[in-house]
């Protein structure tokens, strides 16, 4: 099925690596959000094959905090917490 794994390294600085697995081809989001909810960057946003893929995050002009990604998919939403030490 759909996997979406803990962020690597967590905590971070500046920047860190997220590994998802689609078991099918698929329209994919992954966004990150601060810890009020509101928006920081759209990480993915486009149709992606089925596999293992990575995608990087990096945060240098972000502050530190705790932060979540979320990934969606035609039929598949998970979020993860991660946090940026700086």
């Amino acid at each position: 099925g759909f996997i979406l794994e803990q962020n690597y390294p967590n905590p971070f600085n500046p920047t860190t690596g997220i590994n998802f697995h689609l078991p099918e081809n698929s329209p994919v989001n992954i966004s990150v959000y601060d810890i009020n909810g509101k928006l920081v960057e759209e990480l993915v946003n486009k149709n992606l094959s089925a596999g293992n893929h990575l995608i990087e995050w990096n945060a240098v002009n972000y502050p530190s905090g705790i932060y979540f990604y979320r990934i969606t998919t035609g039929s598949f939403t998970d979020v993860k917490k991660m946090i940026l030490v700086k």
